[in-house]
């Protein structure tokens, strides 16, 4: 019996996932996989955070809560906004969900109609694209590869949008290619916008202080002008090593976000309550942790770039923020493995890597971007060094198909 619907046929499960789920199984089988599949930071929550969910459990914050946040969240995040962007938002606009993904989720669903089409510039977030297929939406993928910075310029855009458009999802900095939008190619994109008010704007900023090389600006910041169809949706996940505990959140119209919130009241309904504590503290807390994590993660992007670069046949850009390695890999494409295979594009590539060098990545197309493969810089320096020299040994191996 097939149980699935055809809009649930229409989409995949998460690549990222799937990939590390066969890096377990491996594992489990005893074989020796170093996997750098997920974007999860390997750091542990920082124990005044830890430490505030013990406390709000013994406190007894443990019932219901309002389905989009409490108020001491909410409360948090405005103090977030306005300390760290500049931006001013009321309590009724700012919703906390489980999780950065269920905030757009949500956003989507709360907006889309049938045959609506979302403008997302690839390379891409695995997700985005499923979530608005199924919610009967259009994907509209840009393809902006390293030629372009793995940025969409203003002229793009304005090509892209039609009079079906409902939403422009943007990235910045990007999950896969760390790439960062700065001040002035913000302004050229929202002066694109401005053109077209039926068109709402997501702006998903989760990598917001995981920068090395420029600083970060806040889609909202930069055009004021398009807050009341804008939505900054952020968590606590990347910065605060919390991805376990599930607590995303959004700013935005006022509307938009009562929309949000009666979609999440009929679903999940609130996050859990600990959890929330838990963010508060994040966000309200010392901060002193995150210098030291984000120069560690700079290092080990340097690590990885620069062992990267020295493999024939692979183009890497130095993403300027996130953790993430995202070469090019086109290169190897036509070629065969010693036992005979041909690689035909980069899911190939990627599961040869996971077959012979025990290394688990993830093939670009899975963010709408072939011709490369994403490596997370999410662990130490020495599993990423040794990770880079099985790549090496293996994409050695190939040879020219006779």
């Amino acid at each position: 019996m097939n149980y699935e619907s055809q809009r649930v046929q229409r989409i995949t499960a998460s690549p990222s996932m799937t990939i590390s789920l066969q890096a377990k199984a491996m594992r489990a089988n005893g074989i020796n996989v170093i996997d750098l599949s997920l974007g999860e930071p390997d750091f542990d929550t920082p124990e005044h955070i830890v430490d505030a969910a013990e406390r709000a459990m013994r406190n007894g914050q443990t019932r219901y809560t309002a389905a989009d946040g409490t108020p001491e969240l909410k409360a948090a995040i405005v103090q977030k906004f306005q300390r760290e962007n500049g931006l001013t938002f009321a309590s009724t606009e700012i919703s906390v969900a489980n999780g950065a993904k269920q905030s757009i989720f949500n956003a989507l669903q709360a907006t889309l109609e049938p045959g609506d089409e979302v403008v997302i510039p690839a390379p891409y977030w695995v997700s985005y694209s499923d979530m608005v297929t199924l919610l009967g939406g259009t994907p509209v993928t840009l393809e902006c590869g390293a030629e372009q910075g793995f940025l969409m310029s203003a002229s793009r855009l304005a090509n892209s949008i039609t009079s079906k458009t409902r939403w422009v999802i943007l990235n910045s900095p990007s999950n896969p290619s760390g790439a960062i939008y700065d001040q002035q190619q913000w302004v050229e994109l929202g002066a694109v916008l401005a053109k077209f008010p039926r068109v709402l704007i997501l702006s998903d900023e989760i990598y917001e202080h995981i920068i090395y090389d420029q600083s970060f600006v806040s889609f909202g910041n930069a055009c004021p002008e398009l807050r009341d169809r804008t939505l900054l949706v952020n968590g606590v996940s990347k910065t605060y090593a919390m991805t376990g505990w599930r607590i995303g959140y959004a700013a935005g119209p006022k509307g938009l976000i009562a929309a949000m919130g009666k979609i999440q009241s009929q679903t999940t309904g609130n996050p859990c309550s600990i959890a929330q504590a838990a963010a508060v503290e994040a966000l309200n807390g010392p901060q002193t942790f995150l210098a030291p994590m984000v120069a560690e993660y700079k290092t080990r992007r340097d690590l990885v770039v620069g062992e990267l670069r020295k493999i024939s046949g692979l183009e890497v850009i130095n993403p300027a923020g996130a953790f993430y390695a995202f070469p090019r890999c086109s290169s190897y494409f036509g070629m065969q493995t010693p036992e005979g295979v041909v690689i035909n594009n980069d899911t190939d590539l990627s599961a040869y890597l996971l077959r012979q060098a025990h290394v688990a990545t993830v093939p670009g197309a899975a963010f709408g971007l072939a011709s490369y493969i994403r490596l997370s810089c999410a662990t130490s320096q020495s599993v990423l060094a040794d990770a880079v020299q099985r790549i090496k040994s293996a994409l050695e191996q190939l040879a020219p198909v006779n």
